[in-house]
C-alpha cells in the first residue's frame, strides 16, 4: 500500500508549480469546479487527488474518478494511467482490493501502450502489493519480479527503490528478515543518490528501513528511523504512513514495557487512520491498542478495539471480497491467454514470411556457391601447396629451436664445468697432501717398530697411529666431497625425468652458486665480483626437480655476475666508483611459499625492455655471448613447478636488478 508515495514525490511538484498551494479542507467539489477543461486541469486533480486521498480516501476517489473522466474525454493517455493508478490507491485505502488491482491494471495496460517503464514500474509493485496483502504469493512474486526486471532494462530508476522495498515486504511475509532487511537497504541507498537533484527518501522507504532494525531489535536505530518517516509524513500531509508508523513506534514501546508512550502512538495511529479512512490502517491501530488495554486489563476497552478491528477485517477480507478477487484473477488469465494467443499468431506468421524469405535466400545462395565452387577448388589446390611449403618451414623452424635449446643447455653446462674442476681440485688436493703426511707417518712409525723392544717410544708410537687415523677420516672426508660434485655435475648434465623429490632449497642455491662463481674464474682469471648469502634455515625440504630449478638457479647467477660487472649510468656514475660488484643471493619462506632473491648492483634493467626479457630469442648480450633462451626456459620451468618469477629493477639512489623465484611449497 506505501508505494504509492511515489505519485507525491513525482507529480505534487509539478501542480504546485501550475497552481500554487492548496488547502487541504477543500471539498471534493471545490476541487473539480476548480479545474480547467485541459490536460492542465486534468494534472491538477490528479495531484490534488493523491494529496486528498491520503487525508481523507473517499474524497480522493471521488476526485481521481473526475481526472479520469476529463483524461478519456480529452483522449489524454498520461493522465489517465495516473488518475487510474491514484484510484487504485484510493481503493486500497478503502478496502476495496479487487477494484484496487483493477484500475492499477488498466493503468500498467496504458503504460505499455505509451512505453513508460517508469510508470510500469510503480504500478506492478502496486499490484504486487496487494497481492501480498490478500496472501496471494504467486501472484505477488509474479508482478514484483517483472517491475525489477522493466528496472535492469532502464539501468536503474528512482521509482525502483519503491519495488525493492515491496520486494523486502514480500520476504517478511516469507518469514525471512535477513533477506527482507537487504532489500529495505537496497531501496533506502538507491533512493538517496537522488537527494543532489532535491529529492528525499519518502517516509515509507524510512519506515521499512526502521522496520528491519525493529526485528533486528535494535530499536535506536528503528526509532531514529521511524521519527525521520514521520517528520517526512508530516509535511506532505501524509496521515497514511503517519498513522502505519505510529503504529510500529507503539510495538516497539509495548516491548520496551513502556506503556504510557505505547498508548500515545496507537491513539494517535487510530485519529489518523480514521480521518484517512484507512481500513488497513484503523485495523493496525485498533489490533494494537486492544492489546495495550488488555495488558490493563480493561475488557471494555478490549472489546471497543477488537470490534473496529474485526469489522475492518472483515471489509477487507470478506467473502464478497475474495470472490470479486477470484474473478478478477480468472479474467486476467483469460486475458492473458488470449495476449498469448495473439503474440502466437503474430509470431507464426513472422516465422511464415522468414520461411519465404530465407528460402529464395537459400536459392540465391545455392546459384552463388555453384558458380564459385569451381574458382574454390582451384584456390583449395594453390592453398595446399602453400601449405605444404609452410609446414616444411614450421618444421626446419623447431629443429632450428630445438638445436638452440640444447645449445642454450650445453653452455650451461659448459659454464658449470670449469667451477666443477675448481671444485674437485680443492678436495683431491687434500687427499694427495694427506695421503703424503700418512705416507710420512708410517714410515716413521716403522722405524720406531724396528727398534728394540725397550728403546721403543711407545707414546710417540700412539700419536703417530692417531694422526693416521685422523689423515685417512680427512681422506675419506674430501674423497665424499668430491663424489658429490661428481654426482651433482652427473644429474645437471643428463636429461631431466620431470621426476619431483624432496629437495634442500639452501645447499641447492649455495651448490649453484659457487659453481657458477668457480667457472667464470675459471674463464677469466680477471674476474673478481663479491657474493653474500643469507639463506632461512627454517624452510626445509620441498618437492621439485632438482636438475631443472638448478638450471634456473645457474641462469640467473650467472645473468646477476655478469650484470654486476657492467658500467653504470651516468646518474649513478660517482657513486658506482666506491660500490665494489656483488651478488646477493638469499632464501625465504613467506606463508605457503619459497622466495628464492637473486640480486646484483649492476646498471639495471630499462623499463623499456623490462616486458621483454622473458621472450625467447631476447637478449641484451652482445653478439655470440649469449642464445636470448635462458631466462624463458627458466620461466617456462619455474611455470611448471607452478611458481612464478618476478623482477624489479631497485630504486631510491641504487642500482641493480632483483629476480625473485617464488615456488609454492606443497
Amino acid at each position: 500500500m506505501k508505494f504509492c508515495l511515489l505519485i507525491i514525490v513525482l507529480l505534487v511538484p509539478a501542480a504546485f508549480n501550475a497552481y500554487g498551494q492548496y488547502s487541504e479542507a477543500q471539498n471534493p467539489d471545490s476541487v473539480i469546479n476548480q479545474a480547467t477543461h485541459d490536460t492542465s486541469g486534468v494534472n491538477y486533480l490528479v495531484v490534488t487527488a493523491v494529496k486528498v486521498t491520503f487525508n481523507n480516501a473517499n474524497s480522493g476517489r471521488i476526485i481521481a474518478e473526475k481526472a479520469l473522466d476529463l483524461a478519456q474525454e480529452l483522449n489524454y493517455k498520461r493522465g489517465q494511467a495516473e488518475a487510474l493508478i491514484v484510484l487504485s490507491m484510493s481503493f486500497q485505502f478503502l478496502g476495496d482490493y479487487p477494484q484496487s488491482i483493477r484500475s492499477a491494471l488498466d493503468a500498467i495496460a496504458i503504460n505499455k501502450e505509451m512505453k513508460d517503464p517508469f510508470s510500469e514500474i510503480t504500478n506492478l509493485s502496486s499490484v504486487g502489493l496487494v497481492y501480498l496483502n490478500l496472501g496471494q504469493y504467486t501472484q505477488a512474486w509474479q508482478y514484483l519480479k517483472s517491475a525489477l526486471e522493466i528496472d535492469k532494462d532502464i539501468n536503474g530508476t528512482y521509482t525502483s527503490g519503491f519495488a525493492l522495498s515491496i520486494f523486502g515486504d514480500a520476504y517478511n511475509y516469507l518469514n525471512k528478515p535477513d533477506s527482507a532487511f537487504y532489500f529495505y537497504k537496497m531501496a533506502y541507498e538507491k533512493m538517496n543518490r537522488y537527494h543532489k537533484e532535491g529529492i528525499h527518501s519518502p517516509g515509507f522507504i524510512l519506515q521499512h528501513l526502521g522496520g528491519g532494525y525493529a526485528q533486528k531489535k535494535e530499536y535506536d536505530s528503528a526509532l531514529k528511523y521511524y521519527n525521520e518517516s514521520i517528520l517526512f509524513s508530516n509535511r506532505i500531509g501524509d496521515k497514511l504512513n503517519t498513522s502505519t508508523t505510529q503504529v510500529k513506534i507503539a510495538d516497539i514501546f509495548e516491548n520496551k514495557q513502556q506503556y504510557d508512550s505505547a498508548f500515545f502512538y496507537s491513539r494517535q495511529a487510530m485519529e489518523n487512520a480514521q480521518a484517512l479512512q484507512g481500513k488497513r490502517e484503523m485495523m493496525e491501530a485498533g489490533n494494537s491498542l486492544a492489546g495495550l488495554f488488555r495488558k490493563k486489563q480493561k475488557i471494555d476497552s478490549v472489546l471497543f478495539y477488537l470490534e473496529i478491528a474485526n469489522e475492518m477485517k472483515d471489509s477487507l477480507y470478506g467473502p464478497d471480497k475474495l470472490n470479486r478477487m477470484q474473478l478478477l484473477v480468472l479474467q486476467e488469465q483469460q486475458n492473458q491467454t488470449k495476449l498469448e494467443q495473439k503474440q502466437e499468431q503474430y509470431r507464426n506468421r513472422i516465422r511464415y514470411a522468414a520461411l519465404i524469405s530465407g528460402l529464395g535466400v537459400f536459392l540465391l545462395l545455392v546459384f552463388i556457391l555453384l558458380r564459385n565452387n569451381q574458382r574454390k577448388r582451384k584456390s583449395n589446390e594453390l592453398l595446399q601447396k602453400e601449405k605444404r611449403n609452410v609446414e616444411k618451414a614450421y618444421s626446419e623452424l623447431k629443429s632450428a629451436q630445438q638445436q638452440l635449446i640444447q645449445s642454450e643447455k650445453m653452455a650451461s653446462l659448459g659454464e658449470l664445468t670449469a667451477g666443477i674442476a675448481h671444485e674437485i681440485q680443492n678436495p683431491l688436493n687434500f687427499v694427495n697432501n694427506f695421503s703424503e703426511v700418512n705416507k710420512e707417518l708410517l714410515e716413521e712409525l716403522k722405524t720406531e717398530r724396528s727398534k728394540p723392544e725397550e728403546e721403543r717410544d711407545d707414546h710417540l708410537q700412539n700419536d703417530l697411529i692417531r694422526n693416521v687415523m685422523d689423515n685417512s677420516e680427512k681422506i675419506n672426508y674430501h674423497g665424499q666431497r668430491a663424489s658429490s660434485i661428481i654426482k651433482g655435475m652427473l644429474q645437471h648434465s643428463r636429461k631431466s625425468t620431470g621426476q619431483k623429490v624432496l629437495t634442500d632449497i639452501n645447499a641447492l642455491c649455495d651448490e649453484y652458486l659457487r659453481l657458477s662463481y668457480h667457472g667464470l674464474r675459471a674463464k677469466d682469471k680477471s674476474f673478481n665480483v663479491k657474493y653474500e648469502t643469507e639463506f632461512d634455515p627454517a624452510i626445509g625440504k620441498i618437492s621439485l626437480v632438482p636438475q631443472d630449478i638448478g638450471r634456473v638457479i645457474l641462469n640467473l647467477i650467472n645473468n646477476a655476475f655478469y650484470a654486476a660487472l657492467l658500467p653504470a649510468e651516468e646518474k649513478f656514475r660517482d657513486a658506482e666508483r666506491k660500490r665494489d660488484p656483488t651478488v646477493w643471493v638469499s632464501t625465504k619462506r613467506e606463508g605457503d611459499k619459497i622466495l628464492i632473491t637473486i640480486r646484483d648492483n649492476g646498471p639495471g634493467i630499462p623499463d623499456a625492455i623490462k616486458d621483454k626479457i622473458f621472450q625467447p630469442f631476447f637478449t641484451t648480450k652482445p653478439a655470440g655471448q649469449g642464445t636470448g633462451l635462458g631466462l624463458s626456459l627458466s620461466y617456462d620451468i619455474v611455470k611448471v613447478h607452478g611458481g612464478e618469477i618476478k623482477v624489479k629493477s631497485l630504486s631510491g639512489g641504487k642500482t641493480g636488478t632483483e629476480f625473485i623465484i617464488q615456488l609454492p611449497v606443497a
